[in-house]
C-alpha cells in the first residue's frame, strides 16, 4: 500500500485521488490557523516555489482537533491562508488525524512513521508541554499536534516523519534528495 491508494475530500467539492499524484514528492501537513506554529506556512510555502516545478505537491490537512485552532470553514481558511501567507497550494477539506474520525490516510502515515525522535532541549520541551495540552492523543503514534509533516517520496512511500517543532525550511535538504 502506498499513498496513492487514497482519496482525500477536496476543500469544494469531490475528492483528490491521490494517485494523480503519482510520480511527485509529496509533504503532508496538519495544520492550523489559530496555533503558534500557523507561521509554519511561510517555510511550506518557500518549499512550495522553490519545488513545485520540480515535482512537489503540499497536501494540507487543516484539523480543528488540538484546542480549536482550526476554526471556520474549509472556505475561510483557504482565504486566511491565501491572504495572510500567500498560500498557492491548496487546502484540503478539514480532517480529523487522530480517533475513531481519523482520516484513513491519516492512519496509513501513522503505521508508516508512527514517532519521529525530537532533537534538542527546546524541542523536546515543547514537545512535552505539547502532550500535556493534546486531548486526542490516545495511543503510540498519534498525532501530537497540528503542523506535524510527513514526506512522501516518488514512489508513494513514506519517507521520514517530522514533528511540529521541526521547520518546514529544514526539510529543504530532504525534498532536494528526493527531486
Amino acid at each position: 500500500m502506498t499513498i496513492y491508494d487514497f482519496k482525500v475530500k477536496k476543500r469544494k467539492e469531490g475528492e483528490l485521488d491521490l494517485s494523480t499524484l503519482r510520480g511527485k514528492v509529496i509533504l503532508v501537513v496538519n495544520t492550523a490557523t489559530g496555533c503558534g506554529f500557523t507561521p509554519q506556512y511561510e517555510g511550506l510555502e518557500d518549499l512550495y516555489e522553490k519545488y513545485n516545478e520540480k515535482g512537489l505537491e503540499i497536501l494540507d490537512f487543516p484539523c480543528n482537533q488540538f484546542m480549536g485552532q482550526a476554526p471556520g470553514t474549509d472556505e475561510e481558511i483557504h482565504e486566511f491562508c491565501t491572504a495572510k501567507y500567500k498560500t498557492k497550494f491548496d487546502q484540503l477539506a478539514k480532517i480529523e488525524v487522530n480517533g475513531e474520525n481519523e482520516s484513513p490516510v491519516y492512519t496509513w502515515l501513522k503505521e508508516q512513521a508512527p514517532e519521529e525522535d525530537i532533537k534538542g532541549l527546546k524541542n523536546k520541551a515543547t514537545m512535552k508541554m505539547i502532550a500535556k495540552l493534546s486531548t486526542t492523543t490516545k495511543k503510540p503514534g498519534d498525532i501530537k499536534w497540528n503542523f506535524t509533516k510527513f514526506l512522501i517520496d516518488r514512489d508513494g512511500n513514506v519517507v521520514k516523519r517530522f514533528e511540529p517543532t521541526f521547520a518546514p525550511e529544514k526539510i529543504d535538504e530532504e525534498i532536494a534528495k528526493l527531486i
